[in-house]
């Protein structure tokens, strides 16, 4: 989601994540969600790598084929639609060059 700069002194510091865990959930409205998810599609269409960014994150990621798309719904009670994407990270398939 695009930010706004804001005019404070000092940058803020984004950490950049390459590994270990990282997960982070958020609420917003629907708006916010479309737009979140037409930015992702660009990227699927620019290139084999996306990067998510939070205020102070950002995750680069470079995947490989196929893109597992999960969808679920669930019609009992309280309906819930549930989609997922799983990326699998890319794998070099050139074998090094050995001198």
């Amino acid at each position: 989601m695009p930010e706004v700069p804001t005019e404070e002194a000092d940058e803020p510091t984004v950490e950049t994540i390459t590994d270990g865990y990282f997960e982070e959930e958020y609420y917003v409205d629907a708006e916010d969600a479309g737009e979140f998810l037409v930015e992702l599609g660009e990227q699927f269409d620019d290139d084999d790598e996306i990067t998510l960014t939070g205020d102070d994150w950002e995750l680069p990621f470079a995947f490989g084929e196929p893109v597992k798309l999960d969808i679920e719904f669930e019609g009992d009670g309280e309906p819930e639609l549930e989609i997922e994407v799983e990326l699998s990270g890319r794998i070099e398939d050139e074998a090094p060059e050995l001198s």
